[in-house]
């Protein structure tokens, strides 16, 4: 589906549904769920840098993992951050700099903020390239807004996206984000723009919804630098891999005791992992001297049930993206 494809459906009433991607491989198995819109986030900085936030992204990480993104969903709409400094201050540099994205693959370029934002918006639209605007919480400035807060809580604040939104729209820009605002006001811009809106933490009244993939595994458990149980899972996200049993920590133990054995699967012998070392019943073994005249004996050719669990997990990626698209649809 195209860009144009895709507004004309969210207009039509379809359900938008967006991830975050990072690289080819889960690109791949994006485009085979259907999924919508693949984001390549500045909020690579967290969940692949280990950062605190997403402000020490650069052009050069975003181009890098927007190409990786685009050689695995050629056929997919695949929309990429600007990072912070790379469009604010000049539009000139704004305009050079999204182009750069759209020749690494991107479709559409995405920048935060209102305000001045719709000038710089208004510029990159006019001169062929499409943008997604991001208002609400808007990451890259989350040192201004005092931390990771609601936004639009207050009567002013509330007119001030609303506002914002409006204006965005009437520049041109394709889509509108809308990060950590009330549902009720989330509905009333959606109601009040043509320009499709996307929530993420705003409610079921969007037109479409955004999550990180790795908030949607339930693999994220925050900050690098700090124990996974300091980490509080925003109320907003939806585990659909802990839906489904957790399959990849189910695999990950496993597959830890066999390497450990050691009983990695090899060419001519597959180990069925397990809990315990000595059940590892087909371990690789080093072939008998020639002198010997003892007939060694093969192990049974593996069968389907005999093959490792980390390859047969009980749901795969792709499902979940399913699964995560059909709730966007259903709007739970």
């Amino acid at each position: 589906m195209t860009l144009n494809e895709l507004e004309k459906s969210a207009l039509g009433g379809e359900k938008i549904a967006m991830l975050t991607c990072y690289d080819a491989t889960f690109a791949k198995l994006m485009e085979v769920a259907g999924v919508d819109i693949l984001l390549v986030g500045d909020s690579l900085g967290m969940v692949l840098q280990g950062a605190e936030n997403t402000l020490n992204v650069s052009m050069h990480h975003m181009t890098y993992h927007t190409k990786s993104v685009a050689a695995g969903a050629p056929n997919t709409v695949i929309m990429a951050d600007m990072p912070l400094g790379s469009y604010e201050h000049d539009d000139e540099a704004a305009y050079k700099n999204a182009e750069w994205l759209i020749r690494s693959g991107a479709h559409i370029v995405k920048i935060e903020g209102g305000g001045s934002r719709v000038k710089t918006a208004r510029y990159l639209v006019e001169r062929g390239i499409p943008v997604c605007a991001h208002l609400g919480f808007t990451p890259q400035s989350v040192n201004q807004l005092g931390g990771y807060k609601i936004q639009g809580k207050t009567d002013e604040s509330a007119a001030k996206i609303t506002a914002d939104a409006q204006a965005m729209s009437e520049a041109g820009v394709s889509f509108i984000v809308l990060e950590m605002v009330p549902a009720a006001l989330a509905k009333k811009i959606s109601a009040s723009i043509r320009t499709p809106t996307i929530g993420i933490g705003a409610g079921v009244d969007c037109d479409g919804q955004v999550l990180v993939i790795q908030d949607l595994l339930g693999i994220y458990t925050g900050v690098a630098s700090k124990a996974p149980s300091d980490f509080k899972v925003p109320r907003f996200v939806k585990n659909f891999l802990r839906d489904t049993n957790n399959p990849a920590a189910r695999s990950a133990a496993p597959c830890a005791t066999c390497i450990a054995a050691p009983c990695w699967p090899e060419s001519r012998s597959i180990a069925p992992p397990s809990r315990s070392r000595s059940s590892c019943r087909w371990v690789a073994r080093r072939p008998r001297p020639r002198a010997s005249t003892r007939s060694r004996m093969s192990p049974p050719a593996p069968t389907a049930s005999a093959r490792p669990s980390w390859n047969r997990p009980a749901a795969s990626a792709s499902t979940l993206c399913r699964d995560s698209m059909r709730c966007i649809s259903a709007a739970r």
